[in-house]
């Protein structure tokens, strides 16, 4: 697939006309990363923003004690990034791979004087990163006032959604990135794993995981509470 066919594909650029992608593609850097790989650390200068076209990449903070609390998990098509080159400043936060990588990156002086010369375009991002932050809005609720399991099945059936629906799904991360994720510790991740599983939630094999009673997750998604 081209680089103009990627780029069409990506949410933050949905309806762009051929004219606008050529713009765009014209300024952007095609870049691989290595698993593990730094991208940008805490405080850095924001020079530009990103977008995954293959691989991962996890945005996170480390505690003055040196834990670390990964904040999200970006995969195909997800920007990041933005909103630091958009408004002048620094990263909020490090970004590092989780796996080889290839990402676009796009410088923030060039993008921003290709949003000058057509306005629209930044129509189009507003439009996809109030959406986002709506999902953050909410992801911030279930992470600061629920408990980890009302956690733990608000994160799989958002995990399905992403999947297509799916009640078949495969765990992109490791169990301890997930727990980070969560905030918890792997310990608990995995006691809490058992737990709903022993009681037909769902059922794992390995990263494999099948939803068996998605009216009950969603429950405990919205209670934030496990039956003893």
């Amino acid at each position: 697939m081209g680089i103009i066919e990627l780029v069409s594909k990506i949410p933050l650029f949905h309806g762009l006309s051929r004219e606008q992608l050529d713009e765009v593609v014209n300024i952007l850097i095609d870049q691989t990363f290595e698993r593990g790989q730094t991208i940008f650390s805490e405080d850095e200068e924001a020079s530009g923003f990103f977008v995954v076209i293959t691989g991962q990449v996890k945005i996170f903070k480390v505690s003055h004690e040196g834990k670390e609390q990964i904040l999200h998990i970006f995969g195909h098509g997800e920007s990041f990034g933005e909103v630091p080159v958009f408004g002048g400043g620094r990263f909020p936060a490090n970004a590092e791979t989780l796996a080889k990588s290839r990402l676009f990156f796009f410088p923030r002086a060039a993008f921003l004087k290709l949003i000058k010369k057509d306005p629209s375009l930044a129509m189009n991002m507003l439009s996809e990163l109030s959406r986002r932050l709506r999902h953050f809005a909410h992801l911030i609720e279930e992470l600061s006032l629920k408990e980890v399991p009302g956690r733990l099945a608000a994160y799989l059936l958002y995990l399905s959604e992403r999947q297509g629906g799916k009640n078949e799904l495969e765990l992109d991360i490791t169990k301890g990135q997930l727990a980070s994720l969560l905030g918890t510790i792997p310990e608990t991740l995995s006691r809490i794993l058992g737990k709903i599983s022993s009681q037909g939630l769902i059922k794992m094999q390995g990263r494999k995981l099948r939803i068996l009673g998605r009216k009950a997750l969603e429950d405990l998604a919205e209670s934030g509470k496990l039956l003893l």
